[in-house]
């Protein structure tokens, strides 16, 4: 796994896989106050790069919170089902954003990797997702919510309102 790259001349080298998530992340208030976030523009595409040459496996074998000390993680991971893993594990991270954003990313085929995902994983591929990536990749899931009416019906214009 490599943590590390060269941009214009200056070599950019990362710790963790948690620095280089955290760093590909776009620029937010709160990062910037836990000094999570990246120093620079260009450090933040660095940290991109570098996020999309990552491996899935190694995001999986890298989790935000160590798996001895949580019990999300430890749900997580234990959950992921090992057949579809090992179709996803040695695609890069910049890989599966390009599957995602493909015509063979129906919602089926989708549908079909989510067993084999880790929240690491979902996360590192939203991180190099722009927000049109984001909403095109979304717009191939349905999913449909009731309650008093029903949101996210295909051809159905619905919204919310919250009262104050």
């Amino acid at each position: 796994m490599i943590l590390k790259t060269k941009l214009a001349g200056r070599v950019y080298e990362f710790r963790s896989v948690q620095e280089v998530l955290a760093k590909a992340n776009e620029l937010k208030s709160g990062d910037v106050l836990a000094g999570l976030a990246a120093a620079s523009d260009s450090e933040r595409v660095v940290a991109k790069e570098v996020l999309s040459n990552l491996l899935m496996s190694d995001l999986r074998n890298s989790p935000a919170v160590p798996y001895e000390s949580d019990d999300v993680t430890r749900m997580d991971h234990d959950g992921v089902d090992r057949a579809t893993y090992d179709r996803v594990k040695n695609w890069t991270v910049g890989e599966f954003r390009e599957w995602l954003l493909s015509y063979d990313a129906t919602e089926e085929a989708i549908q079909s990797l989510r067993k084999g995902l880790t929240a690491e994983m979902i996360a590192g591929v939203t991180k190099l997702m722009s927000n049109m990536d984001l909403v095109y990749a979304a717009s191939k899931m349905r999913v449909e919510s009731t309650c008093d009416t029903t949101a996210g019906r295909r051809g159905t214009f619905s919204t919310r309102l919250q009262p104050k």
